[in-house]
């Protein structure tokens, strides 16, 4: 149990990180945005621009890692395996089905 709630921290943790860095990327698409940031580029801007693509991916990757990693571990039933019923099941055991008396047929159709 204790490896799978670390799994899924560390999934939580990988996922804020890649918001993060989804946000701080500027939009390639143009949009809006490329109007106003043409003006302001540096000649450094490009390798923030790879850095933030690689961590991108790295993360996109480490994300579906775990969650793959996270089903082998999911913690299973290992007691007394007890079968639950549920509410509906229940009723239907203890109610035995008995014909309906003084049951009639629709007008038009014969009885069985």
């Amino acid at each position: 149990m204790g490896i799978y709630i670390l799994i899924s921290v560390l999934i939580l943790v990988v996922c804020v990180l890649l918001i993060m860095v989804v946000l701080v990327q500027n939009s390639k698409g143009g949009g809006l945005a490329s109007n106003f940031s043409s003006s302001n580029q540096f000649m450094g801007v490009r390798k923030t621009a790879d850095f933030l693509e690689k961590s991108t991916w790295t993360l996109a990757v480490i994300l579906l890692a775990l969650s793959l990693l996270s089903i082998f571990v999911i913690p299973k039933n290992q007691g007394v395996a007890r079968t639950q019923e549920s509410e509906i099941q229940k009723q239907i055991n203890d109610s035995k089905t008995q014909p309906i008396k003084d049951f009639q047929s629709p007008p038009g159709q014969k009885g069985n």
